[in-house]
Formats: C-alpha cells, sequence, structure tokens
C-alpha cells in the first residue's frame, strides 16, 4: 500500500473547518411568518441546534461555537428575556443527558455575573456532566460581546501581573474566552444579516464567512453542507500568506 500524500492529506483536512462560528438569526421572523409569538421560534432554534451540533460532528468539525445571548439582548422586552432565561433551564435540562451521550462537550463562554444562581448552576452541571467528552466542543456564547471579551482578557492579565511591555497578542489570547479553541475557520450567520455583531471579534481575524437568507430555525443538514462546501472552495489566506501545508503540489 502506497503511502498517502502529505499534502494532499493536509488539504483534504483543510477543506472541513476545525471551528465554526455560528450565529444563529431568525427565530423572531420565522415565528411571525406563523403568527405565532417570537418565544416559539426560539425554542424551536434550539431544537434545530441540537440536531445541527450532531450534523457538524458527524462532518467532521471538532468545535462548535453559537451565540445564544448578546450583551446587547438584554435590552430586548423584559417578557422575552425571562422567556429565554427560562427556555435555557428547559433546554439543560432536556437535551443535557441526550447531548452528553454523544459525545458533546459543552462549555459557557461569556459575563456570568449578571444571570440568576440557578442559571450558573444549571451551565456549571452541564460543564461538569460533559467535562470528559471529546467528539465536539459546544461553546454557547451567553451575555457575551467580543468588546467585552477584549476587556476582560486585558483585566485578567493585569490581574496575573503582566507588565505593560510584555502584553501581545499571545498574552491576551490566552486570557480570551475562547482560549480553549482554536480560532474559527468558519463563520456562519443565518436570516440575511451580513454583520457579525460584536461576535468574536478577536477571534474571527481570518475566519472566513457565509451569510445566508435561511432563518436559524428552517436551517438543515442540507444549509450546513451548503456553508461547508463553500468553505472547502475558499483559498485560505493568512495575512496574504498561505500556510506551507495547503500550497499546491510544486507551488
Amino acid at each position: 500500500m502506497t503511502n498517502p500524500n502529505p499534502i494532499a492529506a493536509a488539504q483534504a483536512a483543510a477543506s472541513v473547518p476545525r471551528h465554526v462560528a455560528l450565529v444563529m438569526d431568525g427565530n423572531g421572523r420565522w415565528a411571525r411568518q406563523r403568527f405565532m409569538p417570537r418565544f416559539f421560534g426560539h425554542k424551536q432554534g434550539v431544537d434545530v441546534l441540537v440536531r445541527a451540533v450532531n450534523a457538524f460532528a458527524d462532518r467532521g468539525v471538532e468545535f462548535l461555537t453559537v451565540f445564544a445571548f448578546s450583551s446587547e439582548n438584554w435590552k430586548r422586552p423584559a417578557e422575552e428575556v425571562s422567556g429565554l432565561m427560562g427556555l435555557v433551564l428547559v433546554a439543560v435540562s432536556k437535551y443535557l443527558t441526550k447531548m452528553a451521550g454523544e459525545g458533546v462537550r459543552i462549555r459557557i463562554i461569556g459575563d456570568r455575573s449578571a444571570v440568576s444562581d440557578k442559571l450558573r448552576k444549571a451551565w456549571e452541571q452541564a460543564e461538569a456532566a460533559t467535562a470528559h467528552n471529546t467528539r465536539i466542543t459546544l461553546s454557547v456564547a451567553f451575555n457575551y460581546g467580543g468588546r467585552w471579551d477584549v476587556v476582560q482578557a486585558c483585566r485578567q492579565a493585569l490581574a496575573a501581573g503582566v507588565k505593560a511591555d510584555e502584553v501581545d497578542e499571545a498574552c491576551l489570547s490566552k486570557h480570551m474566552a475562547l482560549s480553549f479553541a482554536p480560532d474559527p475557520d468558519l463563520f456562519i450567520r443565518t436570516g440575511g444579516e451580513m454583520r457579525i455583531s460584536n461576535f468574536l471579534l478577536w477571534q474571527a481575524a481570518y475566519t472566513e464567512f457565509f451569510f445566508t437568507e435561511c432563518l436559524w430555525p428552517d436551517f438543515g443538514e442540507a444549509q450546513i453542507d451548503a456553508a461547508l462546501a463553500a468553505f472547502a472552495h475558499r483559498d485560505r489566506r493568512f495575512g496574504g500568506i498561505r500556510p506551507p501545508e495547503l500550497a499546491p503540489a510544486g507551488a
């Protein structure tokens, strides 16, 4: 048996993003189209997310980071915010055992100080119950903002005794909310909007973007495959330079 071409193997592996970031937009519009309250769209969105996690894992994605609740979402109507908080608790109770058994590791990123003790304990339970899973890591960004992330990383570095002239990109990266994961390779946003909305500002410096008109509750395997196919055809460059292992043979 011939040995596989290492360059071809690297190119094949690179065709699947190791880390996908996801903005799940369109729940409210999906509900309105069906003459239902916005909450029903959010509820449907949770069910879709659980299916999407498995679909991404089946396709070789190792990390999935989703924007569940931004630091700006507190400005939404109080009834909607309250419903979202309750939905998170219900989702943890409903899906934790299932996801834990399917090899999903759950991480929560964001400012936990503004949420209830009950919600924090539910998150801690989910993280502890899935800590040893390795099939895919699902990071849920809740009460998260990209600018908040940079600020809190700076504060952590200062608290750790880092001097001003010692602060560099590597130093701050160690203190970012996603320090345990590689930077996202692919950023997907549903719902037709073409902006990143303060999500992973630091980490998305060289991320490829895929925007779709599909509303999140309608996002299924066909849409996942379309996003991954688009990514596979991108010629990725980092500061104008393609990594040597991804260069065409003979280049």
